[in-house]
């Protein structure tokens, strides 16, 4: 079990209606959408604790929830993901946001409820003395009155400045107590918060996001920017760019709580903030695309891993909801060389897009023996997501790739040539949804194991 994170903010309730659209209404230019499904979860600082939760901690969430049928709904999501509640009890509505999708994509949001009266009670000794029991404390601010409860701010600043602390602001919440470790507003916020010095470039965006860290007395500001990844502010030397990975398609709702609650779980484990970052980018990245937040519920709610990619991969969803073909080849990738780049592009052009099923360390030591591989699987997984006819990349411990080609279910499953007149183990399991195993041309003279071979001898 990782080091346990405290989570402060507003819990919201999302909720999306799923359905088809093929035509439009006869009143008004605009879709018409079948609805088909209602699918309930978690949102705002609730969704940050679900996330933590899922990374294996403990989690504390202090917020409110109103007495109604939204609020009931959130309890419940909560409790399955494993989430303590402390509720403050809201005096009014609990909040929801209604996405309509279609596709895998929004046409509508509908907010409602979130009328307040306040809190309806002011935070309890146990939620004062939880602030101080965690490894690290999120505060996810939405702008709804958790975060500015005084006897909250009073327990936040009184923790010692080695406490870690990262505050997600809202443009409608109230600033962070000083001496936060580090707060992540994005760039819109910076933007609105700090108006000069006006400008699009880089350079603007990092003194506006320089003067809001002053402004605050944080020890650090991690300005997040999409998909240009993010800006840290820290010390008065120049600021530390993390570019994101790059993601096709995908849908970033909810992105902003994945980087937050993933931040806050490196620094409860003891990461540096650089490293936190580093680590938070990644999985925001990854969140965006496997679908945000609505791939969440649609992975755990789709009865056929075809209709939502049961891998989590947007691309693989865009590709065969476009009636496009899903190819998958699979190896360990160790050392990689032209051979393997050029089998890969040749996998590729059979298809619209590419996975590549990847052996993880353990798997590689029981098929090629003790001192394999020599390359670790996240640097494997990392050059082999890296190259431009690769478009995701799935790490798998068994021996052969069977389950994971069962949650992608790709039409064409590609091996090289070295794998000719040798029965595939993998076309047992292709049978079961029509998929096809092809072979490719060997590619003479490309061999990692010849790569180690000569390395040693000339060493």
């Amino acid at each position: 079990m990782s080091a346990p994170v405290v989570v402060i903010g507003d819990a919201l309730l999302d909720r999306d209606v799923v359905g088809r659209v093929e035509r439009l209404a006869p009143d008004a230019p605009v879709p018409v959408l079948d609805a088909q499904e209602e699918r309930l979860r978690p949102g705002g600082a609730a969704l940050s604790a679900t996330l933590a939760a899922r990374d294996g901690r403990t989690v504390t969430l202090i917020t409110a929830l109103g007495r109604d049928s939204a609020g009931d709904a959130l309890r419940a999501a909560l409790a399955e993901a494993g989430v303590e509640v402390v509720d403050l009890g809201l005096a009014g509505t609990t909040p929801e946001k209604i996405r309509l999708r279609h596709s895998g994509r929004s046409l509508m949001r509908v907010d409602r409820g979130g009328s307040t009266g306040g809190l309806v009670k002011p935070a309890s000794a146990a939620a004062r003395a939880a602030v101080g029991w965690a490894s690290a404390v999120l505060v996810s601010d939405y702008g709804r009155g958790v975060a500015a409860e005084p006897g909250l701010r009073a327990a936040l600043a009184a923790l010692e400045p080695s406490h870690p602390v990262a505050w997600d602001p809202h443009p409608r919440g109230p600033a962070p107590p000083p001496a936060v470790t580090v707060a992540t507003p994005n760039e819109d916020e910076v933007a609105h918060a700090v108006r000069e010095p006006e400008g699009r470039g880089l350079d603007h965006a990092a003194e506006r996001a320089r003067r809001l860290r002053d402004r605050w007395k944080a020890m650090a500001l991690c300005m997040t920017r999409a998909a240009d990844g993010a800006l840290l502010l820290r010390g008065e030397g120049p600021p530390l760019a993390v570019p994101a990975p790059p993601v096709t398609g995908g849908d970033p709702c909810g992105a902003g709580d994945r980087f937050a609650s993933r931040l806050a779980g490196a620094l409860a484990d003891g990461a540096s903030i650089e490293d936190g970052v580093v680590a938070a980018v990644g999985a925001a990245s990854a969140f965006v695309a496997a679908g945000g937040a609505a791939g969440l519920a649609e992975r755990a709610t789709s009865p056929d891993p075809r209709a939502a990619g049961a891998d989590g991969t947007a691309e693989v969803v865009r590709v065969r909801a476009a009636g496009g073909t899903v190819v998958a080849t699979g190896g360990c990738f160790d050392l990689l060389h032209a051979g393997h780049v050029r089998t890969l592009e040749a996998a590729r052009r059979l298809g619209d897009c590419l996975v590549v099923c990847l052996n993880s360390d353990a798997s590689v030591r029981r098929l090629k023996g003790v001192g394999r591989p020599l390359v670790p699987q996240d640097d494997r997984a990392a050059v082999l997501a890296a190259l431009g006819c690769v478009d995701q990349v799935v790490i798998f411990d068994e021996d052969t790739p069977e389950r994971v080609l069962d949650e992608i279910r790709p039409h064409v499953w590609a091996k090289g040539g070295d794998y000719e007149s040798t029965p595939l183990p993998e076309e047992r399991v292709l049978r079961r949804w029509g998929g096809s195993a092809v072979i490719l041309p060997f590619i003479e003279g490309h061999s990692t194991t010849r790569l180690i071979e000569e390395a040693a001898d000339r060493a």
